[in-house]
């Protein structure tokens, strides 16, 4: 059943709302005609009512028991902001151009993260496209957009959203945001949505007073949790269940990021998760191209990725948060927060291999033991990154790898992510080395909610005590520090590490050893004391041997590599990359004594 006002045509539309604790609700149109439509109740709580005369671009409210007057909870637009009438709009309207589109498969994207507000000047949705150009040149074929259901005011990082159906008027409503994706689709390239299942924003978040969509049996950091599995909890499970066909059928998204997982919280025989994941395969079946369902999980539980039959919740694929981790950790030497738990060698070494570094272990910055093993989970099911937007904005400056490391680590990191057997994610200015900080920011109406999140971010960040001045996240110049500067990757070392980004997808595209996303044809090793570390790959006959070097020393070693000739096809020490001067040999034939410059990657094919 589809929630909401559903345009039929011909001036018709039927709303369809879930209320079922209450006595009377009817849809009061607010333009152009003043009009209130009495609502019939169904057995399972839904309020129902079809009226003509109501042409796309009316407004409207629903009112309850007779003087409340609220949004609507499954609004599909608020032109006015979250406090203001809903907007029946005409779905069928726009005209897609991407009747062909079958999507890019799974293990052949290279995701590329961005948030609308930031990634231009306008901030836009269409402000976006004629950036998608020199994205696909850059070797992207996937957009992973931060959520856009509308939030309050017209700065946020998304998360705060309170009608999830709703596109952000903001960044340029429904129209806007159907026109980005049909012209992704025309460039090729895939669109992933961030969405929010775990919690709702604070402000202009009425929910409430239609129905218990919230329980308070679980405690959670974002306030009362949703109700998946309490009384009533059909009807909250079915709102977000349709949400996620919603944006899969009328936008035609082609993957769902699953928002935080692990604040999902219910005791059910049948979770909302493998729910959800059994909606989407069979509206792929229906719709003929696969659509997809990451996980953002804190978990480290292999069930996630596990098919139904195996007792496990059918997702396609999650982030792997251990991955960055220990590369975080390895780059910077960074030791605080959840970085006490890595910071060698052999934890970068165990993700490549196993996608969990905590499968089981004890985890000195949660006191407790963590994770399962994730061994036999194929590869293509986890994300790996270097940066994301948690990773950066969660930091009192917001400030990116490129304000922590050097020129010749950023390098390096890139070669880590897109060398290993995962899916890799760039987060949005990170292949040119962006220097904007991307810093918590919102724009919120009410003060005492203001003071409340101001507070809440200098406790968060009494952790970087001495590493720079608090951001006041609710002021408009933190939202414009994060502006991108599209000027520098024509520059110098920024044009320089695009170019570096764009090769190492290049023969990731290209060479079959790197091509294959497969964890069984791999070796990896290290030597701790060093920081050096070692990683073949192979299928059939194509393989490929790289040296990571994390020490900021030079390092001399000798490699054990299988008999033949192998050739040199990149080296980040090298001078056409800015690099200090190679010093490893153009092929090696046997095991001589190679020596390695400080923050390096390099990269060997078999003859």
């Amino acid at each position: 059943m589809k929630i909401g006002a559903n345009y039929l045509g011909n001036n018709q539309c039927e709303f369809t709302v879930w209320a079922p604790t209450l006595k009377q609700v009817a849809v009061q149109l607010v333009s152009p005609d003043k009009r209130l439509l009495p609502m019939q109740q169904s057995a399972t709580g839904y309020w129902q009512t079809t009226a003509t005369d109501i042409p796309p671009g009316t407004l409207y409210t629903y009112q309850l028991e007779g003087n409340i007057h609220r949004p609507d909870p499954a609004s599909k637009y608020q032109p006015q902001g979250v406090h203001s009438p809903s907007q029946v709009i005409d779905e069928s309207a726009f005209t897609w151009t991407d009747k062909d589109w079958q999507g890019v498969p799974l293990a052949e994207t290279i995701i590329y993260e961005l948030h609308v507000g930031t990634f231009t000047e306008a901030g836009t949705f269409e402000a976006i496209i004629p950036q998608l150009k020199q994205l696909k040149e850059l070797g992207i074929n996937a957009l992973e957009i931060m959520p856009v259901a509308q939030f309050p005011g017209d700065r946020n990082w998304g998360y705060d959203g309170v009608y999830p159906y709703a596109v952000q008027n903001s960044y340029g409503g429904p129209e806007g945001f159907k026109k980005l994706i049909d012209a992704c689709h025309k460039q090729g390239i895939s669109v992933i949505l961030d969405v929010v299942f775990n919690h709702l924003g604070p402000e202009g978040n009425y929910l409430r007073d239609f129905g218990p969509y919230f329980t308070s049996k679980y405690g959670s950091i974002w306030g009362d949790p949703l109700n998946f599995d309490d009384a009533y909890s059909d009807g909250v499970r079915h709102y977000f269940l349709e949400n996620a066909l919603y944006w899969f059928r009328d936008y035609h998204i082609d993957g769902l990021r699953l928002d935080a997982i692990q604040a999902i919280f219910e005791v059910t025989a049948r979770p909302f998760l493998q729910e959800i994941a059994d909606a989407t395969y069979d509206l792929s079946q229906q719709l003929g191209r696969q659509l997809y369902l990451i996980a953002e999980s804190d978990l480290n539980d292999a069930r996630v990725l596990r098919p139904k039959e195996l007792g496990g919740f059918g997702l396609n694929a999650q982030w792997c948060d251990d991955f960055h981790h220990a590369l975080h950790a390895l780059l910077t030497g960074e030791n605080d927060r959840y970085y006490q738990d890595f910071g060698k060698c052999e934890q970068l070494e165990k993700s490549y291999r196993e996608s969990f570094v905590y499968s089981g272990q004890y985890a000195p910055h949660r006191k407790r033991k963590h994770g399962s093993s994730a061994q036999d989970v194929p590869a293509h099911q986890f994300v790996v990154f270097s940066q994301t937007h948690d990773q950066i904005g969660n930091r009192i400056l917001g400030d990116r790898l490129s304000k922590i490391v050097d020129f010749e680590a950023l390098k390096l990191a890139a070669g880590t992510v897109l060398s290993s057997p995962y899916i890799p994610f760039l987060f949005m200015g990170e292949e040119y080395g962006e220097e904007a900080p991307f810093l918590y920011f919102v724009s919120h109406s009410d003060e005492n909610l203001i003071e409340a999140i101001r507070k809440d971010k200098q406790q968060e960040f009494k952790i970087f005590e001495g590493r720079g001045e608090f951001q006041d996240p609710q002021s408009p110049d933190s939202f414009q520090k994060c502006k991108l500067n599209w000027e520098l990757p024509t520059k110098g070392k920024h044009k320089i590490l695009w170019e570096w980004h764009q090769h190492l997808i290049q023969l990731r595209r290209t060479i079959p050893a790197l091509k294959k996303l497969d964890k069984t044809s791999l070796e990896v090793s290290s030597i701790e004391a060093e920081k050096i570390l070692f990683l073949r790959r192979w299928t059939d006959d194509s393989q490929i041997f790289c040296i990571l070097n994390f020490n900021q020393q030079q390092v001399a070693f000798t490699p054990e590599l299988p008999q033949g000739n192998w050739k040199k096809i990149l080296d980040s020490a090298e001078a056409k990359w800015m690099g200090p001067g190679s010093t490893l040999p153009e092929k090696i034939t046997s095991d001589p004594e190679l020596i390695v410059t400080p923050h390096s990657f390099a990269l060997y094919e078999l003859d």
